[in-house]
């Protein structure tokens, strides 16, 4: 802390050593007091920030390209990792397809059809690509999903004819995850139940990527994408897209990567992103 040196008198004289003030031209020191509650938390998070970044720069100079960002919802807190960069979504765009179906449903003041319903499961827990594109079509196809992104928050996705080549940012995967459970969304109880049941019953062999980063007793929903690129020479697209949720968590995950040699080899890069994440900001 900073000394204050005082002056006391008339004529700017200063008080003699061991001399005693009258108490009303005194006034008292102040309290020293530490940083606040808040103050130590901005601190905290800064420092784990700082180290994260560190480490996922490290990590990122020995892969292809990734970005990864994590909401968290307890905290409203939010992390990204090269957040604005855009990325081809293969299937993880199914999400934004399910998210416009249900608005779509609530328009009207009905459930889905059977029909409809049918094709949601196929596409979200089979990654089922007709399902998709017939759902995609009913939707009003590009410019329908984009109206729908709108009233969903997204601001940096831009939806393909070709639905899988929409791109997008993990900043606007997170956000839409989250607008999956916000109660004051525009998705209503019975939309947000439907999705998180959908998203977390996919198909054993597609519950890689986000999953990886859970502990014991968490649950987790999560959709992926993956696709060898013509135009990269057919190189693949591997994303995921998640949440976890536990005693202590509830936040949700978004990896985007490209130019992968291997599937394999993306998916362990994306669930290895998503799991530095988790080991630096402790959630």
């Amino acid at each position: 802390m900073v000394g204050v040196g005082m002056t006391h008198g008339d004529g700017g004289a200063k008080s003699l050593a061991g001399a005693f003030l009258d108490s009303a031209d005194s006034k008292a020191s102040p309290t020293p007091t530490g940083p606040t509650p808040e103050e130590l938390a901005a601190a905290a998070r800064a420092k784990q920030v700082k180290a994260l970044d560190a480490a996922l720069t490290k990590y990122a100079a020995t892969v292809p390209e990734f970005s990864v960002a994590v909401l968290d919802k307890k905290t409203g807190q939010k992390y990204s990792f090269r957040g604005t960069e855009k990325y081809e979504t293969a299937s993880v765009v199914k999400v934004q397809v399910l998210a416009c179906l249900l608005l779509t449903a609530q328009d009207k003041s009905r459930d889905l059809t059977a029909t409809e319903l049918s094709l949601a499961k196929r596409m979200i827990r089979l990654s089922d690509n007709d399902a998709t594109t017939s759902l995609f079509a009913k939707l009003g196809k590009a410019p329908g999903i984009t109206k729908c992104n709108k009233r969903l928050g997204l601001t940096q996705t831009t939806v393909n004819s070709a639905w899988g080549l929409t791109r997008t940012t993990v900043d606007d995967q997170v956000k839409l995850l989250s607008e999956l459970v916000d109660t004051k969304g525009p998705l209503d109880t019975d939309s947000r139940d439907l999705a998180y049941t959908l998203m977390s019953t996919v198909d054993a062999a597609q519950d890689w990527g986000v999953p990886a980063a859970a502990t014991t007793g968490d649950k987790f929903t999560v959709k992926n994408g993956w696709l060898p690129r013509s135009t990269e020479g057919n190189r693949w697209i591997i994303n995921t897209v998640g949440r976890l949720t536990g005693d202590d968590t509830d936040v949700s995950i978004a990896v985007l990567s490209h130019n992968h040699a291997s599937m394999s080899g993306g998916i362990s890069v994306v669930e290895q992103a998503a799991k530095i994440t988790r080991q630096y900001l402790k959630y």
